[in-house]
């Protein structure tokens, strides 16, 4: 009734797009669909009638539990970890953390259709000097932008990074996106230009006045 009489639904997935039955890193994966077409064979909703999809992803790469991580760094968990950020919130148990993975990115923003995006825990990154972004990854001389299937392939490909030059400074009581750092813009435009969506939110706290909306135009 809904959908007829044309009203706003949101679907919210739950945990990522790599722990997707069909198309997460297998076997370490949940048991669902968890790609924005699960909103579809889950809810019963058609996908004619959904009209966008947005990526909401963090500064940085997690991973909980066993898995391939090829930008996995320990200093960086180390980094949050102290903080008191990424433990599990059932488990309590340590996130592994690395930088973000453009590969990862690119693929999950293909395959979901992702056409905005919104980017968490920018603040995180706040003290760092410098920031890498994984691009692509060498695979024997070859590039691969997209993630490979197989675990085999996976173990033998080495991130290719980006380096970033950090803002060092507290973004968490910023309110506009004029107020951020450029060297942060210059960081979220990469994430933006490498999902090839638009970037509209950014968060740097855990509050809602913490979200920045981004103007269309910026």
């Amino acid at each position: 009734k809904a959908v007829r009489a044309e009203k706003s639904i949101l679907f919210e997935g739950a945990q990522g797009t790599f722990l997707d039955i069909d198309h997460g890193t297998y076997p370490f994966v949940t048991s669902s669909n968890t790609t924005s077409g699960g909103a579809c064979t889950g809810a019963g909703v058609p996908p004619t009638d959904i009209d966008s999809v947005v990526g909401v992803i963090k500064a940085y790469t997690t991973r909980v539990g066993e898995g391939p991580f090829p930008t996995e760094q320990e200093f960086l968990g180390d980094h949050f970890h102290n903080m008191g950020r990424e433990f599990g919130a059932t488990t309590g148990r340590k996130r592994r953390c690395g930088w973000l993975d453009g590969v990862l990115t690119r693929h999950a923003a293909m395959i979901n259709g992702i056409k905005e995006l919104a980017v968490t825990n920018l603040d995180g990154l706040d003290k760092l000097e410098t920031i890498s972004l994984c691009t692509h990854y060498d695979l024997d001389g070859e590039k691969i932008e997209y993630f490979p299937s197989d675990p085999d392939i996976i173990s033998h490909c080495k991130p290719v990074y980006q380096e970033f030059e950090g803002w060092k400074v507290d973004t968490s009581g910023m309110r506009k996106w004029d107020e951020l750092p450029q060297n942060a813009k210059n960081y979220l435009s990469k994430i933006a230009e490498i999902s090839n969506a638009r970037l509209a939110w950014v968060s740097i706290g855990p509050a809602r006045e913490q979200t920045i909306e981004i103007p269309a135009s910026s």
